[in-house]
């Protein structure tokens, strides 16, 4: 982990390294607040029509030219699939309703920066496809025509639909 608290946030203090809770966090000596770090959470939605699935062409790094479901960070205020809404509609232009809950992964060693990934089935509502955000393109895809694919929470979504599971 990349996480680091210098200064307690309360009071300023340089903050110290102690056992807390069964593993080594920041602790301020002064006031005795413990930094948690929360983790980073991304949604991924799964979109489908007449046999095909919706995917996005990354536009940044991490893995820059490959292809993804839709998908993006939350804001810490925001619902689950009021996000996914939010990176469907910023990346595709179009709106999704009827979200289910698909699977919630936890982190891989894959480049991707999300520390739980929220994955959804969608249906599309409305809206005009086109690519935006940090898409460089939208496109639909044929099962046996699937361009290269990043990140395992792609990975896997992809091919439990491929397979017939969702």
């Amino acid at each position: 982990m990349d996480e680091v608290a210098n200064f307690c946030p309360i009071c300023g203090t340089a903050m110290e390294q102690h056992e807390r809770y069964g593993r080594m966090r920041p602790v301020c000596p002064k006031c005795g607040h413990i930094v948690f770090f929360a983790p980073s959470v991304a949604v991924l939605v799964l979109i489908t029509k007449d046999d095909q699935i919706l995917l996005a062409k990354r536009a940044l790094d991490p893995a820059k030219g490959l292809w993804v479901c839709p998908a993006g960070f939350m804001d810490s205020d925001e619902n689950p699939r009021d996000a996914a809404r939010r990176e469907v509609r910023e990346e595709t232009g179009l709106e999704i309703d009827a979200l289910e809950l698909l699977e919630v992964f936890g982190r891989f060693d894959d480049g991707g920066k999300a520390d739980l990934v929220i994955a959804f089935r969608g249906q599309i509502t409305g809206g005009q496809l086109k690519a935006g955000d940090d898409a460089a393109e939208v496109a639909w895809f044929a099962r046996h025509a699937l361009p290269e694919l990043a990140f395992a929470p792609t990975r896997i979504v992809v091919r439990k639909w491929v397979d017939g599971e969702w």
